[in-house]
């Protein structure tokens, strides 16, 4: 199942639309700002409950 969700950038403070994956229980990975281009550290950690 997909999820949206949103943050924002820690950079330019954009809010950022993404969707993530509920069905991996742990994420980690860099995703660029569609604005300033920095780089972003994303994780992402679901639990059973």
């Amino acid at each position: 199942m997909l999820l949206k969700s949103s943050f924002s950038c820690p950079y330019c403070w954009l809010e950022i639309l993404m969707l993530v994956d509920t069905s991996i229980k742990k994420q980690s990975y860099i995703e660029d700002c569609e604005v300033c281009c920095n780089p972003i550290e994303i994780i992402v950690q679901f639990n059973n409950s």
